[in-house]
């Protein structure tokens, strides 16, 4: 069929948009994934999404398209921790292999996903590739007490070519939202989802409610699943879909910082989640804070 009578209706400007029902938006979407349109009509799509941006019904159809697009994770004997990495680090260490490598020593199956968006930063799957865990290239069971990474193209082919759209036209688009609020696990599960700007975190919020998610939802750190060892984030719990709050944000002035690695590379990085593991460093109180609430999230404490 196409999608410009789609497009027609969310490209019509910022105040002129209207926005799809949630079963239009997975008609739209699945074809996109597909590839059954043209270029054209997907820089269409991305860039009228853009300027409209999405509605919860929306993102809840475009999450119905890839969950029946996507090739899932088999549900294992305890619930699989979902972090969707995909922002990567440029100013901070990116400390999602820290928690993903904390959390499966607590016995819990680990699905870390994501693809670099941005090639000028350091991506949390180089840092695991370091330590010894290298990209999926199939999608498979997670044993408890284990860590996978699976890229975003092995999950969803379509989802990773729309991701790459960033590349051509410079904007983010739905798909780089979906990918932090979408379920790959044929199971029991948790989502660990973050975001950068505090709109986000209503619209988040807005589709973990609306589609009945079990999840945690934090500011991470430069968006990044994991919270920012220097200063504890507040943390929502969500389960199937009734929003808790589970933590506080920490306020006031530091007392002091954690020690951190001077630099982000991926090879400093891994150098110091191996001392943390090891016991040679502590674990920052934020990410300790975080592991404690995902542990109870998915009755692991």
């Amino acid at each position: 069929m196409g999608i410009s009578q789609y497009i027609k209706e969310i490209g019509r400007g910022k105040d002129g948009a209207r926005a799809l029902t949630r079963e239009q938006a997975a008609d739209l979407f699945g074809q996109v994934l597909d590839g059954t349109v043209s270029d054209l009509e997907v820089g269409a799509f991305c860039l009228a999404m853009r300027i409209k941006g999405e509605t919860p019904a929306e993102m809840a159809g475009f999450l119905d398209a890839t969950h029946a697009r996507m090739h899932r994770v088999p549900a294992a004997s305890r619930p699989v921790v979902v972090l969707p990495s995909y922002n990567g680090a440029r100013k901070l260490p990116v400390l999602t292999p820290l928690l993903a490598l904390l959390l499966a020593r607590e016995g819990l199956p680990v699905l870390v996903h994501g693809t670099a968006t941005e090639s000028s930063r350091v991506c949390a799957s180089d840092v695991l590739a370091a330590l010894g865990v290298p990209p999926q290239t199939h999608v498979g069971p997670i044993a408890p007490g284990t860590v996978a990474f699976v890229p975003t193209a092995v999950l969803c082919p379509g989802l990773a070519r729309l991701l790459d759209v960033r590349r051509v036209v410079g904007l983010r688009n739905p798909a780089h939202s979906l990918v932090k609020l979408m379920n790959p696990v044929d199971g029991p599960s948790l989502i660990v989802g973050s975001y950068t700007h505090p709109e986000y975190a209503v619209s988040m919020a807005a589709t973990f409610e609306l589609t009945g998610a079990n999840a945690l939802l934090l500011r991470g750190t430069e968006g990044e699943p994991v919270a920012d060892p220097r200063r504890t984030p507040q943390m929502d719990a969500f389960r199937q879909g009734l929003r808790v709050p589970v933590q506080e944000a920490q306020t006031g002035s530091l007392a002091r910082l954690p020690e951190l690695p001077t630099a982000i590379d991926a090879a400093s990085t891994a150098a110091y989640v191996r001392d943390i593991l090891a016991g040679r460093l502590p674990v920052p109180a934020p990410i300790e804070k975080q592991l404690e609430h995902i542990l109870r999230e998915t009755g692991s404490s």
